[in-house]
């Protein structure tokens, strides 16, 4: 993702459709020499389609799959499924949005689209906007990697980690050394990569693991249903007062997140072999990742009913009833722990590049300046590390996170560049839709921002002198 609008530009053809396609000159998202260092000529000939998708796939399922569950235990089954399908479609509209203006603008970054629309205010907005989110978001995939691996204490009760509970308690194992660990080991090489295409086999293996923990848990549904022992999920939210009627809206932040993947789309545009793929890829990959939430959702709320965590994660470190349990339990928290690795990569892409939009609009293509490529990559995972060895709730910042800067880029930006309408290419149906989707997002997001902190307030109340 870059930071301005198309300026002066080169033409590259693309060996598929043969058409001319104009990519800005400074995007650091331009298809590279792969040896230029070493005086090579070999050319990046773009990213595949199955590539792309899986890109966007990984950049969809992340942390946000592990609540869907706990999304069910609000709304019911049905409600729940629906609202996750709905979620799937509006996703699509705004991306669908945002490519045509983008077309339209000729411009290679949602930066650069929200400057062509708003001016220089409105592309510092969205950058800062993905920061917030991306550093929320990486935060909390760090956490989770440290709880699963290192064990966590909550409420006075402790979880054992993985690594705790085969080799017992050793410096080696304690929370601050594993991630650390997996930073240097994994994160700083993978976040190393210039192009977004290099994250292809990576992404694929961590979609993968995400299916691992989708098969386990269905296997272990099934068998508790033949066995008897799964007693009849609830369908519809139960609702009997204000309180509980507000509620529901807690899900919406939830929802939000799972579905953000906006600011990696241009990325994946830029790179693609054939580029008038993109919404082939986008539809695959929203359907992909709109099966394994739905699937998720449904065997994740059966197995564990209204006893499901807000982390669904969390539900597998006890006995679950069945041959194998210790075993299963450890596989499906180890290749989740193992896919967010895997997907840290994917998201803290466009983090960095916006941060150097941000702090450097001017400056020459960050592919090309090596010392400012290091030392932004540096200086960011620094941040997340300390972040999440320091921050203490991450579902709060979670729901925080998804009901301010997430619905911001998933929606209510792609609105306001359509009802802007600087080209004059929307339709009355555009605008109605760009309106349902402001009044919707502003409306569902305040009202859990307030529940979530009438709860908090209700949950500490303050002490009268």
């Amino acid at each position: 993702m870059t930071t301005g609008t198309l300026k002066r530009s080169k033409e590259k053809k693309s060996r598929k459709s043969k058409q001319v396609v104009i990519v800005d000159e400074k995007s650091p998202l331009l298809p590279t020499k792969k040896h230029e260092a070493d005086g090579g000529s070999d050319e990046f000939d773009g990213a595949s389609f199955s590539g792309a998708v899986f890109n966007l796939s990984t950049t969809i399922v992340g942390a946000g799959i592990m609540a869907l569950p706990a999304t069910m235990k609000v709304l019911g089954l049905v409600v729940g499924i629906a609202m996750i399908i709905f979620m799937a479609f509006l996703t699509e509209a705004s991306i669908e949005l945002l490519l045509r203006y983008s077309r339209t603008a000729k411009s290679v970054s949602y930066a650069g689209l929200m400057g062509d629309a708003f001016g220089k205010y409105g592309r510092m907005l969205i950058q800062i906007c993905v920061i917030v989110n991306n550093i929320g978001v990486l935060v909390v995939y760090m956490i989770i990697i440290g709880d699963v691996l290192s064990g966590t204490t909550s409420s006075g009760v402790h979880h054992a980690g993985v690594l705790e509970a085969w080799f017992g308690q050793h410096w080696w194992n304690g929370r601050f050394f594993v991630l650390l660990f997996t930073t240097l080991a994994v994160f700083a090489p993978l976040a190393s990569l210039k192009r977004i295409d290099s994250l292809g086999y990576t992404s694929a293996l961590s979609v993968a693991l995400a299916i691992v923990f989708l098969v386990i848990t269905v296997g272990i549904t099934v068998y508790k249903l033949i066995s008897g022992t799964v007693l009849m999920p609830r369908l519809f939210p139960n609702v009997t007062d204000l309180t509980s009627f507000l509620n529901l809206f807690t899900v919406v932040p939830v929802l939000v997140t799972a579905y953000i993947c906006h600011y990696n789309v241009h990325s994946i545009d830029n790179e693609l072999e054939d580029n008038t793929q993109i919404k082939a890829v986008v539809r695959t990959a929203l359907s992909l990742c709109s099966s394994v939430y739905v699937l998720t959702s449904i065997f994740g709320f059966l197995l564990f009913g209204d006893a499901t965590l807000d982390d669904v994660l969390a539900n597998f470190d006890t006995d679950l009833g069945i041959p194998y349990s210790s075993l299963l339990n450890d596989i499906v928290r180890v290749s989740y722990a193992a896919h967010l690795m895997l997907v840290f990569p994917i998201v803290f892409y466009p983090l960095r590049i916006n941060l150097d939009g941000l702090l450097f609009p001017s400056a020459r293509s960050l592919n090309s300046d090596n010392l400012r490529f290091a030392s932004l990559s540096v200086g960011l995972i620094a941040v997340v590390l300390l972040g999440a060895n320091f921050i203490p709730s991450i579902w709060d910042a979670f729901q925080f996170t998804g009901a301010t800067a997430a619905v911001c880029i998933g929606f209510i930006f792609p609105a306001a560049v359509t009802l802007r309408d600087r080209y004059g290419i929307a339709t009355k149906r555009d605008k109605i839709l760009c309106i349902f989707m402001i009044v919707l997002a502003v409306f569902s997001n305040a009202v859990a921002i307030y529940s979530d902190t009438y709860a908090l307030f209700k949950k500490n109340p303050t002490q009268r002198a």
